[in-house]
């Protein structure tokens, strides 16, 4: 009966362990999601910047389209577009529900290039410079982009990531306290099989190895656990938000997942070792406490 009780308290504990490392995972796992699409978003956000080049009137289409594919090539530059005087006085006819070429008699609007940077060109400095190079050429008229919006959104973004910076060291230190109660509570349970297996003459090292090892597989199965739980909130989401679809990214996810797994068996590792070392130095009348 006693043993039944034993083992059957064993289990509880061990379940318990499982749980709490799994939610533990779990939060970390939504915080590193967050964290790494929040870097995506405000790369989004970056490369979303417009940045229009009016070209002169005069200047030759085939000119334009040579600048065109030396920006293309060119290392700040994503994606690029001519836009044809036609084709800018059809947008904006359309945006002003009236044709103003029939009230002007002729269309005012030069060509022009609409250009999307990379993100890490997105700041003010950057800009900067690449709208002094684009003025050295002969066909260009004026580059324009809106300055305090760039100024704006940058500032928002330090903002943001030094506020995930923060709230992501606080989790993880509240995570490794947590992890490391949980399984110092899960070894409490056996101190006097420990006590005993010393007492016999068993090495550090012997008794140490069976409490690693199911610590380790404890971590591993909390980390498999978290991910399945991480899979059901992404595909609800996906669901929900279906705009979030086009931030996925397949190597994203798989980085989130091994960081679990390797977070888990780490933690659940380095926990069980300091537990388990703390209770064979200790001394007999201490058990009991």
């Amino acid at each position: 009966m006693e043993e039944k009780y034993t083992r059957r308290r064993y289990q509880s504990s061990l379940a318990t362990t499982v749980v709490s490392i799994t939610l533990v995972l779990l939060m970390l796992g939504l915080l590193a999601l967050v964290v790494l699409h929040a870097r995506k978003l405000s790369d989004y956000v970056r490369e979303n910047i417009g940045f229009r080049v009016y070209i002169k009137e005069n200047a030759p289409v085939e000119d334009i389209i040579i600048l065109q594919r030396r920006l293309d090539a060119s290392t700040f530059v994503k994606v690029s577009e001519y836009i044809s005087p036609e084709q800018a006085a059809q947008e904006l006819t359309a945006e002003l529900g009236e044709d103003f070429i029939d009230f002007l008699g002729y269309n005012p609007l030069p060509p022009s290039i609409d250009l999307r940077i990379k993100a890490a060109y997105g700041n003010v400095d950057s800009l900067e410079v690449i709208e002094k190079k684009l003025m050295q050429e002969t066909i260009v008229k004026e580059v324009f982009y809106q300055k305090s919006l760039v100024h704006l959104i940058n500032r928002n973004i330090r903002r943001i990531s030094l506020v995930l910076l923060g709230f992501s060291a606080l989790l993880l230190l509240i995570a490794m306290a947590l992890i490391n109660n949980t399984i110092r509570l899960s070894v409490y349970a056996r101190r006097f099989i420990i006590r005993t297996m010393k007492l016999v003459g068993a090495t550090q090292g012997f008794i140490s190895r069976p409490f690693i090892v199911r610590g380790i597989l404890q971590g591993l199965l909390s980390a498999i656990l978290a991910i399945i739980l991480l899979a059901v909130i992404l595909y609800f989401l996906m669901q929900e938000l279906p705009e979030l679809i086009g931030l996925q990214d397949i190597n994203l996810y798989l980085a989130v997942f091994g960081l679990v797994i390797l977070t888990g068996i780490f933690l659940a590792w380095i926990s069980t070792w300091f537990a388990v070392r703390r209770y064979i130095r200790m001394k007999e009348d201490e058990l009991y406490h």
